[in-house]
């Protein structure tokens, strides 16, 4: 009988990788409140901030757990052209980096007195799908800015996308401070 015996660094290898993309899955968090598979009708920031609370149930996805998104998403909605405005901040871009991991969310500083209001833990920084209403929430190296804004100074916040469920191509609703900017493109 001839045959060749499976690696065994390449399999335990294969095997760990594909144990810590898991992991990696479950801690981060990406949260799809969309509608299961195969029914009609993507989800909207407008229809998940009235969907019920789903607070300790498990979502349609394993090892994904959902969060309250009436609490999460009880913003009020702005166009991005009155963000300044409002926030104190202008969106530069929202960017899937990492190969696709990864998104990375930039804005200028324009009002640092306004733009304080982004360090408010009750208002933490989301980023809303929005042909699938996944919601992503956690920060790469969670929100490591602190002290005051500077005015005309660009910041970033990397968020983890587990899945890659924000693709490039797509809008998401970016709830950032007290308000939310829907429709914003994904490069």
């Amino acid at each position: 009988m001839t045959g060749h015996a499976p690696e065994r660094g390449r399999t335990g290898r294969t095997w760990r990788l594909a144990l810590l993309a898991i992991v990696l899955t479950v801690a981060a968090g990406a949260t799809p409140l969309g509608p299961p598979p195969g029914t009609a009708g993507p989800a909207s920031a407008d229809a998940l901030a009235t969907a019920p609370a789903l607070t300790g149930q498990t979502s349609r996805r394993p090892g994904v757990l959902a969060v309250d998104a009436r609490t999460a998403l009880r913003r009020p909605s702005v166009a991005a052209d009155d963000l300044p405005g409002r926030a104190g901040v202008r969106l530069v871009r929202v960017a899937v980096s990492g190969g696709g991991g990864l998104v990375d969310l930039r804005f200028q500083v324009l009002d640092p007195a306004k733009a304080q209001a982004l360090h408010d833990a009750a208002t933490p920084p989301i980023l809303v799908d929005e042909t699938s209403g996944v919601i992503v929430k956690d920060l790469y190296m969670g929100h490591s800015h602190t002290g005051p804004y500077k005015a005309a100074v660009t910041y970033y916040l990397v968020f983890i996308n587990p899945g890659n469920w924000i693709r490039r191509g797509t809008k998401v609703t970016v709830l950032l401070g007290a308000t939310q900017v829907p429709h914003v493109p994904v490069s």
